[in-house]
């Protein structure tokens, strides 16, 4: 029975992705523990703590595929944890050798280094899918860098901008995002081993447990912690919080384009696919799903982060309680930003652009949109204070009169006297008002590529 809408079949595919699914499925979980298992033996036969051919049999013995799943989840049930129950079947496999198994471990070891390998490949498909959305952006953004559109600021029209610029600040994010995932790889993906309380006090005071852990470290590819972090969980907190960070990122982007998809606004669609975004009862509807899908996974992946900061707080040497609260929320993080990250490189990718609407929704205010072009134009000679009077009060007579701001100014004698009436037609068109709009987008393309 599917419970929820990362297994049911008739939502996963809108909240995950089969390859994320796969990564953090019950299966590759415990294929990572057995993984390790083994990576552990033959650390230790070559530091010398076990002998190097119980290594090799546990190597060629631990067989994930051939574990009896129903006992191995019974027994995890009453235990509480699945890796006694998972070292015992392994050791079956392994007959004598079995007995050098897991040797000088912990169960929170062994999960922890799992969930790292789990967190690796997860990594892997994040660190593509967004490659593959900020192409997307970069493209929109080139592609656009001259299609005047208005900016909003309050849901206002505040001043013209591009939409080609509105893409490029998406994309800036989304490439910040990618430099702080390679950060988080290097400085986060830890292979765990300390022991029962942390001190490798199983392998004696020598320096053959901190051997074994660089061992271990160098056999699974993780990098070698310089002490054991049962309880210092910012690691993985810093890896969800980052996931929750892209959702966070492309979540904007989702509401942008949502807003913008409107029948007000009508400047965006998204691609069109036969019933995508239909309605059961109006025909006409052509609802911007994937656009919502990114706003709710961004306060889905927000309620992660926060479970990962509730379970830094840890007490002592093993926690009692909060380490449980990691094992629903990374799978979860996981899965929820591949979702994310697939639906905006469907949306971006065949997004509908409609360049003539964007440049007459400009107007929509009556040439308002440009009132700081004419107020900055008159500035140096009236002062900005009187500058800024003048023209407030020809942006309420046109308000209030429903006319045109480029009309209202020339009823003014000050402003056609310093400006002319044909330049007060050049500043209030839009598109001689766009700062270095162009410059930055294509400052942030070209970095971004």
């Amino acid at each position: 029975m599917n419970s929820s809408v990362f297994d049911s079949f008739l939502y996963r595919d809108m909240f995950s992705t089969a390859q994320m699914r796969e990564v953090f499925s019950d299966t590759a979980f415990v294929a990572r523990m057995t993984e390790t298992e083994a990576a552990l033996a033959r650390a230790q036969a070559k530091t010398g703590v076990v002998p190097h051919e119980a290594a090799q049999t546990i190597t060629d013995s631990v067989l994930p595929d051939s574990l009896d799943h129903e006992r191995l989840r019974v027994e995890t049930g009453n235990v509480g944890y699945p890796v006694l129950p998972l070292v015992t079947q392994l050791a079956e496999q392994c007959g004598e050798a079995g007995g050098y198994l897991h040797w000088g471990a912990t169960t929170q070891d062994i999960m922890d280094t799992a969930t790292m390998l789990q967190c690796r490949d997860g990594l892997d498909l994040v660190a593509a899918a967004l490659d593959r959305v900020r192409a997307a952006l970069r493209r929109l953004a080139a592609e656009h860098a001259d299609t005047v559109a208005a900016g909003r600021t309050h849901l206002q029209h505040a001043l013209p901008v591009t939409f080609g610029f509105r893409a490029a600040v998406w994309v800036s994010a989304l490439d910040r995002h990618r430099e702080r995932l390679a950060q988080a790889r290097e400085r986060d993906l830890m292979v765990q081993f300390g022991g029962a309380a942390g001190t490798l006090a199983s392998l004696g005071d020598g320096p053959e447990g901190l051997a074994v852990r660089s061992a271990l470290a160098t056999e699974l590819g993780l990098r070698d912690p310089g002490i054991t972090w049962h309880v210092a969980r910012d690691g993985l907190n810093e890896i969800v919080s980052l996931l929750a960070a892209i959702g966070g990122s492309l979540g904007k982007i989702g509401w942008d384009v949502m807003m913008m998809c409107s029948s007000e606004f009508g400047e965006l669609a998204e691609p069109f696919v036969p019933g995508r975004g239909a309605s059961s009862t109006m025909p006409q509807k052509r609802n911007p799903i994937s656009s919502e899908l990114l706003v709710a996974t961004a306060k889905l992946l927000r309620d992660k982060a926060s479970s990962m900061l509730d379970a830094m707080m840890q007490d002592f040497e093993r926690a009692t309680g909060p380490w449980h609260l990691e094992w629903a929320a990374v799978p979860e993080a996981f899965q929820l930003a591949a979702s994310s990250l697939h639906q905006a490189e469907f949306m971006l990718g065949g997004l509908e652009v409609d360049v003539d609407r964007m440049r007459a929704n400009t107007s929509r205010t009556g040439g308002l949109i440009v009132a700081e072009a004419v107020m900055m134009a008159v500035a140096p000679v009236l002062g900005r204070q009187r500058a800024h009077e003048v023209v407030y009060d020809a942006c309420r007579n046109a308000i209030e009169r429903g006319d045109d701001l480029a009309r209202e100014l020339r009823h003014h004698p000050e402003l056609v006297e310093q400006l002319g009436e044909n330049r007060i037609d050049e500043l209030c068109d839009p598109a001689n008002y766009l700062g270095s709009a162009r410059a930055m987008t294509f400052d942030v393309v070209g970095r971004s590529e």
